[in-house]
């Protein structure tokens, strides 16, 4: 398994980076590996919500399903994902008011397939690409949010 954590501060209310971070149409703005969106529900955010992407990362594309597990509007949301081979993944976003903009806590779980010999495959093909692109993608997030 491989983790990703990363924090942002955001100028902008809780309100606000949940509507641009749970809408699918926006994540090739902020979403440094995203290359499509291939399918994705319409309407408010709701658990058991789904959608698909494909992804991309050391010129690698890959698609992913992923199904919202839990959401408070505003606060949380989770999503579990499943991609090549039954590898799977879990994203969660937490919003915090802080001060007088929002604080955003992203954290990914990575399980490729083939148990630990995937995981050591992993880390020696990918490295800790996830890691900066994680921070880009806050970087990119910020940027949009602050800087319409």
């Amino acid at each position: 398994m491989s983790q990703v954590t990363s924090t942002i501060r955001i100028d902008a209310s809780p309100g606000e980076v949940w509507a641009v971070v749970m809408d699918p149409a926006r994540l090739e703005q902020w979403v440094t590996i995203h290359r499509k969106l291939i399918d994705a529900y319409s309407g408010p955010p709701r658990k058991g919500t789904t959608m698909r992407q494909e992804l991309i990362l050391r010129g690698a594309h890959f698609k992913v399903s992923w199904r919202l597990a839990e959401c408070e509007t505003n606060q949380l949301a989770v999503w579990e994902g499943t991609g090549p081979a039954r590898s799977r993944a879990r994203t969660e976003y937490r919003l915090t008011p802080e001060d007088s903009g929002t604080r955003f806590d992203y954290d990914n779980e990575f399980r490729p397939p083939l148990g630990a010999l995937g995981a050591v495959a992993g880390r020696a093909l990918i490295g800790g690409l996830p890691q900066r692109e994680a921070q880009r993608s806050l970087q990119m997030l910020k940027q949009i949010i602050e800087h319409p």
